[in-house]
């Protein structure tokens, strides 16, 4: 069974810092794109940063510059690195992945179950 699991939210005050990780564990063969959606209260779920089979990563206007993805292949682990955290950063945090598990399998979507990550001001 593959599963991931954040871990590294929490409460921060405006202009800190926070790192989130994500690890996939279980029956995996390739992990490819790996991502970091956020969703706040009342709002519709935005895409943060997404990393595509190790090449670039694509970013969101209003994280650019503050945010950082990163990816460890060795562990199947995707991290967040926040920066200058603002309040309107304020959402749960929720990792995805889009794995095979066996070869010539076609990809699936798999998601961990989010992290709470809130700035006050």
């Amino acid at each position: 069974q593959v599963q991931l699991v954040e871990s590294g939210g929490g409460l921060v005050q405006a202009g800190g810092s926070l790192r989130l990780s994500c690890a996939a564990s279980g029956n995996i063969f390739r992990v490819n794109a790996m991502n970091w959606y956020r969703q706040a209260p009342g709002k519709q779920r935005e895409l943060v940063a997404e990393n595509i089979n190790g090449g670039t990563t694509n970013y969101a206007d209003s994280v650019k510059g503050r945010f950082t993805l990163s990816r460890d292949n060795a562990k199947n682990t995707v991290y967040l690195e926040m920066s200058n955290l603002r309040p309107e950063d304020t959402a749960v945090y929720q990792c995805s992945a889009r794995m095979q598990i066996r070869p010539f399998y076609l990809e699936t979507e798999y998601r961990g179950q989010g992290t709470q990550v809130t700035v006050s001001s």
